[in-house]
């Protein structure tokens, strides 16, 4: 363990910014809806009648059961897609200390100074241990300020640190099997994928006990049970899952050489394909399966929620608050279309992650040393860039035609009118110029900050916030506005306005000229 702290003050520096986004920012939101419900719902007969209008299988299923109409346990359920956030910022900034500093050489060099094997994990297990506990103890002291019921709110604490602590430990085992940074961060992501599956899938039943939301670590999370009769043996379990979680990663460092994963890397064929000749056809090589698996993945998903959608319309009916609600995510259409549209709102935003993440692909063989062979035969800058520049463009545009195809399918075969196929086609893409305009900040920060690049990811999270909350918290429109998502047409059922949509698609061009522009002027590092 030797060098074990010098590693956590260079982590603590490096994360000067990240960290107190991550421990501060993420639980000021349980708050916000703590304070928003408690005026929406101020007595305990209109909370329990939110609570039985919200006990349909589509919305169980999304954020899980409502385990009672208390105004924290209300609070807690609208707050459960924090959890997947938290869990997914933890196991990236666990990997980021851990297999990418060996993939780009740092570690074997520090490792050249008087540094024990362990210490880098160590310190990356400290570091997120820390901000993990610290950010649990956010939620806890602003829930106690707004909701009674101290219990409660330690429990929600509890939860969120719990949620953190257990990813820690699967990003820590990742980060021994495989080689790179990039494998290590899909099955964090693919664990978490699986999770939310399993936690629909058992918590859509109806059936609050069900095994399949018991073997999902997030459905099991939910059963701590915050302000609804805490159950703190949940809590110890997953704290013994999160230890030999970071037991396992432990044993396993120590077992695997430096720089290696103990799943061997696949050698790729002994001759290249010709689509390689082009700097085009290396990011489809290198994005292929990142894309196809974005597009199957949005396709489950559609074909999953568009079957709930009859299901999830009734719950406007009853319910005229929850309909206003909706109406400002979705639009003033039919109660059905209103839902679609809000789902869609959401893919959306998670369809424009997938096109950071394609457009940011750049910055990664930039800071490993693979662009700068590339650059230095016959290939222009432009060139080489806009091949991961159209991919980011065009796999987003196949994720959401995925999705709109998915949910059109289901829910027309549930309503006996396969015209909606159409209409939720419509209604995915016209989400398409919000996302590429959250590409062109990705690329306009490749070309002009590259080693701020990660603030293209704080602005999905922040859009991604913003449409979910921004309603509940009733913010002004001007805060809303700040989303380009807000300033989309509403469809299936709005409108159909071109000016927006025109003015995102220029300003998503003006920022992707100037991160081309100043990509051609920038140094290459070497």
């Amino acid at each position: 363990m030797t060098g074990t702290w010098q590693l956590i003050r260079l982590a603590l520096r490096r994360d000067r910014f990240l960290l107190p986004l991550w421990v501060i920012l993420i639980p000021l939101f349980p708050v916000g809806v703590a304070s928003s419900f408690a005026g929406l719902y101020p007595d305990p007969a209109s909370r329990a009648a939110f609570a039985k209008s919200m006990d349909v299988p589509s919305l169980t299923a999304f954020y899980g059961p409502i385990f009672s109409s208390d105004l924290g346990a209300l609070t807690a359920w609208r707050s459960s897609l924090l959890l997947v956030i938290a869990s997914l910022v933890t196991g990236l900034v666990v990997i980021r200390h851990t297999r990418a500093e060996e993939e780009q050489g740092r570690r074997e060099l520090l490792g050249s100074t008087a540094l024990g094997r362990q210490a880098g994990l160590a310190a990356a297990l400290v570091l997120v241990f820390g901000g993990s506990l610290v950010l649990g103890l956010v939620v806890a002291l602003g829930m106690a300020a707004v909701v009674p019921g101290a219990a409660g709110a330690v429990a929600l604490g509890v939860e969120f640190t719990a949620a953190c602590w257990l990813f820690t430990g699967v990003a820590a085992i990742a980060a021994q099997l495989t080689q790179s940074a990039r494998s290590a961060r899909w099955i964090v992501g693919a664990v978490l994928a699986v999770s939310m599956l399993l936690k629909v899938l058992g918590d859509s039943g109806g059936n609050v006990d069900s095994p399949l939301s018991w073997v999902s670590p997030l459905g099991l999370l939910q059963r701590i049970r915050p302000y609804a009769g805490e159950r703190w043996w949940v809590a110890l379990i997953v704290l013994a899952l999160t230890a030999v979680a970071v037991a396992a990663a432990y044993a396993l460092n120590a077992r695997r050489d430096l720089d290696a994963g103990l799943i061997a890397a696949r050698p790729g064929p002994a001759r290249a394909s010709r689509l390689l000749g082009s700097p085009l056809g290396l990011a489809w090589r290198l994005q292929r399966g990142v894309m196809f698996g974005w597009a199957l993945g949005a396709l489950v998903l559609g074909l999953v929620l568009g079957g709930a959608v009859d299901s999830a319309s009734n719950a406007f009916t009853d319910n005229p608050q929850l309909a206003d609600l909706f109406e400002r995510l979705g639009g003033n259409a039919g109660v059905a279309d209103v839902f679609l549209a809000s789902l869609f709102s959401i893919v959306g935003i998670v369809a424009s992650a997938e096109g950071v993440q394609i457009a940011l692909r750049a910055r990664a063989e930039e800071a490993a040393g693979r662009a700068e062979p590339i650059l230095a035969a016959a290939v222009g800058r432009t060139r080489w860039l806009n091949g991961y520049v159209l991919l980011a463009f065009v796999g987003p545009l196949a994720t959401l035609a995925a999705n709109g195809l998915g949910t059109g399918l289901a829910y027309g075969a549930a309503s006996n009118d396969m015209g909606q196929v159409g209409r939720a086609l419509g209604g995915a893409l016209v989400q398409l110029p919000a996302v590429w305009l959250t590409v062109g900040i990705a690329v306009a920060l490749f070309g002009v900050l590259p080693r701020f690049n990660g603030v293209a990811w704080g602005a999905v999270v922040f859009f991604l916030l913003l449409g979910q909350l921004g309603a509940v918290l009733r913010l002004d429109q001007w805060a809303l506005d700040l989303s380009p998502f807000t300033h989309l047409p509403r469809l299936p059922g709005g409108d159909l306005t071109i000016t927006p949509l025109g003015w995102l698609v220029a300003i998503a061009a003006a920022l992707t000229a100037v991160g081309l522009a100043r990509f051609r002027a920038r140094d290459v590092p070497a």
